[in-house]
């Protein structure tokens, strides 16, 4: 494999206020990875959150690059709980819709800088959130998938991203559409005709939805049966109670594993659950990694070496 993309934004330095020299090292470290294909970049409405200049004047010219919404689709979800694709609510709907139209306004406009079609995926979700009596709608994503398949998107391939579902019983993260809503949403869209959408799994989300390790197995199976499963991003999860929370969304750092010197021991995230994903999901186009690291006083360097041992632990397993 040529490298794998890296969520760099969940790991970066963290800050009061935005430091443009501290997060141009952080970057210059990941340049300095030969395994990183590309990153994992997070859309909120404009190509970078805080200055486009400074991000296209620091990035790679040589790396590919997937958007994800999820940022966005968060902050909008705070003002707006009908905000989504899946929204019986049609101005919910219409929102969700113009904030991918800005996505792909950006997509264009690193392609342009870059003069090459390297954004190679846009991850988008399938919110809103269930919520009482309030629930996505398969429809309404449908009748959505729909109208992205449509545009063109300069050669990025539009994947929807399974986030933790609403389990009775237990509390959700996300709580967004089970995957079984979501593979038929996507089978029906891309009967349609335009581009056909994919699924990429989260490790992390989906075992938090489990409350467990087979969570993943499971959804990584539904979606490869379907025809539909174009990628799969690492992250850890636990039920036990430390920094990260227990069976959060934290993007926790894998476990311990072919000696790494940076990890996190209660991490669910083992090498023998990498092995098993591994053997469901070969031949991705979309393969990486998303961590988050605590305490947030660390340096850049050790934000670094989680990069760094995280992707070692895929080196040896996919060579």
């Amino acid at each position: 494999m040529n490298g794998y993309f890296v969520g760099a934004y969940a790991t970066a330095p963290v800050t009061e206020s935005w430091d443009p020299a501290l997060q141009a090292e952080y970057l210059a470290g990941l340049k300095a990875m030969p395994n990183v294909r590309g990153l994992e970049h997070p859309f909120t409405g404009a190509l970078h959150p805080e200055d486009d200049e400074w991000f296209l004047a620091n990035i790679s010219p040589r790396w590919d690059f997937v958007f994800t919404g999820m940022p966005g689709v968060m902050q909008r979800l705070g003002s707006d709980a009908s905000f989504g694709l899946a929204s019986t609510e049609e101005a919910g709907r219409q929102a969700a819709l113009e904030f991918y139209q800005q996505a792909r306004q950006a997509i264009l406009k690193l392609n342009r800088h870059l003069g090459r079609q390297a954004v190679t995926a846009l991850l988008i979700h399938g919110a809103p959130r269930v919520a009482g009596d309030k629930q996505p709608d398969k429809a309404a994503l449908i009748s959505s998938l729909e109208t992205l398949a449509s545009w063109d998107w300069d050669g990025a391939a539009l994947v929807l991203e399974h986030c933790d579902a609403k389990v009775p019983g237990q509390s959700a993260d996300k709580g967004f559409m089970p995957i079984e809503a979501e593979i038929e949403a996507l089978i029906a869209a891309n009967g349609k005709g335009g581009s056909p959408i994919g699924l990429c799994i989260n490790w992390g989300r989906s075992a938090l939805e489990a409350r467990g390790v087979d969570g993943p197995v499971h959804h990584l199976q539904s979606a490869r049966a379907a025809g539909l499963l174009r990628g799969l991003m690492f992250s850890g999860v636990s039920g036990e109670d430390s920094a990260y929370g227990a069976w959060r969304d934290t993007h926790m750092p894998p476990a311990q594993a072919f000696g790494i010197p940076a990890f996190e021991p209660c991490s669910l995230l083992t090498e023998t659950e990498f092995r098993r994903c591994l053997q469901i999901a070969d031949g991705l186009d979309i393969m990486g990694i998303k961590i988050s690291v605590r305490p947030d006083s660390l340096s850049v360097d050790e934000r670094l070496a989680y990069v760094s041992g995280a992707l070692h632990i895929l080196d040896q397993l996919t060579e």
